[in-house]
């Protein structure tokens, strides 16, 4: 009883707090957002291209390929590292940011985003650079890099990402930003309407699809990192491919926070 009053307390705050992002927002700078937002939202609802339904056809026919018991150990080995890291860092993150406006909250968000993208590019000129071995530690680290930027992003925005349920919420933009256009959808869609979804998930993680989370994530950076091992341009390609897989994940989250507030007014 007393848990349902506390997550009732928090809803309403949330509420309150996306409700004054509207209030406190210039014209200008709300079509400039809005503009963007459906920029973005025509992306993930666009038709899938004929070559990535043919890449994605091609990476399943791979992975049926693969033992069960691998993609059992892969998948725990995942579940358990994402677990870590996003449920073990809450002593390392800020507490939410309770003044400012939305537009200075952006501005510092674009902030964390650039230094998070150079800090990825560097880490991943590093271990391309040292082989194999080097290459595989970079698979940990980028993680943990990716999850800090998401909840250095969510208390800049005012969430509270001590709570369970916004921590869910960030890892399912997390699986938004790096699932095939199958998933997408559906990921989507949950994303669109997260306040009404998130009054009836379970308190337990565990509950969480783990395996499509793995297999999606996976797909999506396996191409893109496998060159990242190859000697000579290792290093180059480790540092373009963080690059830019950070700077997806940070538009991803900027404009998932931004249809919760653009919903609430």
């Amino acid at each position: 009883m007393v848990k349902l009053i506390v997550t009732k307390l928090i809803f309403t705050r949330q509420k309150n707090m996306e409700e004054a992002w509207g209030a406190d927002m210039s014209p200008l700078y709300r079509k400039k957002v809005t503009i963007e937002l459906a920029f973005w939202k025509h992306k993930m609802t666009k038709k899938q291209a004929v070559g990535s339904v043919w890449a994605k056809n091609i990476q399943t026919k791979l992975n049926n390929l693969i033992p069960e018991k691998v993609h059992q150990a892969v998948t725990f080995t995942i579940e358990k590292m994402v677990k870590g890291v996003l449920f073990g860092a809450k002593y390392t993150t800020t507490s939410p940011r309770v003044s400012g406006s939305f537009q200075l909250r952006e501005a510092y968000v674009r902030k964390f985003i650039e230094t998070y993208k150079k800090t990825a590019s560097v880490e991943g000129a590093v271990t391309g650079a040292g082989g194999l071995l080097m290459g595989m530690a970079d698979f940990p680290v980028l993680l943990a890099i990716k999850m800090k930027m998401l909840f250095d992003i969510a208390v800049t925005y005012g969430y509270d990402v001590k709570q369970y349920k916004e921590r869910l919420f960030l890892l399912t933009v997390f699986q938004l930003a790096f699932s095939s256009h199958k998933y997408r959808t559906e990921v989507y869609e949950r994303l669109l309407s997260w306040d009404a979804y998130a009054e009836g998930l379970p308190d337990d993680v565990d509950s969480f699809d783990w395996r499509t989370f793995q297999l999606e994530y996976r797909d999506y950076i396996d191409l893109a990192k496998m060159a990242q091992l190859v000697p000579v341009i290792g290093a180059a390609v480790g540092a373009v491919v963080n690059y830019r897989l950070v700077q997806q994940l940070g538009t991803t989250v900027m404009n998932c926070y931004r249809m919760r507030m653009l919903e609430a007014n």
